[in-house]
């Protein structure tokens, strides 16, 4: 009965132990089909972040295709010439040519390749400009009518607290104007 019983605990230790194998692969089977998951969705996740990343730069090219032609062509910029009338053409011609720069700027930074440091001292040099300052002047009705909530318009507040600091200030150091920005 002795050798029984030590044959049946035997087989009985071997059955649970290939239990525990069988237990222990299909536990690693499923954590290796979850990260396989896993992988897939962040390869989606990715593939999406490129095809946006493709299309705002085929819209900023579009941007600046339609601000080329509108600049060149006076006719053209009629359609798209919302500035008040009694500004002379050619400075409206230059608000555009501004426009595209400060787009410029608003995709590089939206894009992340300018950070908000960054972003502020270029914008520092544009605001030497005296025509940067009036274009930024002549489209304050055009930012009152964004969404308050866009990334447009909170980077329209930030500019409009740089443009207010450089009319507050008495220096000629204009790389030090405006608060610096905490991101």
């Amino acid at each position: 009965m002795a050798t029984r019983k030590n044959a049946t605990g035997r087989f009985g230790s071997a059955a649970a132990g290939m239990l525990l194998a069988t237990a222990g692969i299909s536990l690693a089977a499923r954590r290796r089909r979850r990260e396989a998951a896993r992988m897939h969705e962040r390869l989606l996740e990715l593939e999406e972040l490129a095809i946006r990343r493709q299309s705002l730069a085929h819209q900023q090219r579009m941007h600046w295709e339609l601000l080329t032609r509108a600049i060149d062509d006076p006719s053209l910029a009629e359609v798209i010439d919302t500035y008040d009338k009694s500004i002379p053409a050619e400075r409206r011609r230059q608000f555009f040519y501004a426009n595209a720069w400060y787009v410029n700027l608003y995709h590089v930074h939206r894009a992340g390749l300018l950070d908000q440091e960054g972003l502020q001292g270029r914008l520092r040099e544009f605001f030497q400009s005296p025509v940067f300052r009036e274009y930024w002047e002549a489209t304050r009705n055009m930012r009152a009518a964004l969404d308050q909530n866009s990334d447009e318009a909170r980077l329209g507040l930030v500019v409009d607290a740089l443009a207010k600091d450089f009319e507050d200030t008495d220096t000629d150091e204009w790389w030090v104007v405006g608060t610096p920005p905490h991101d």
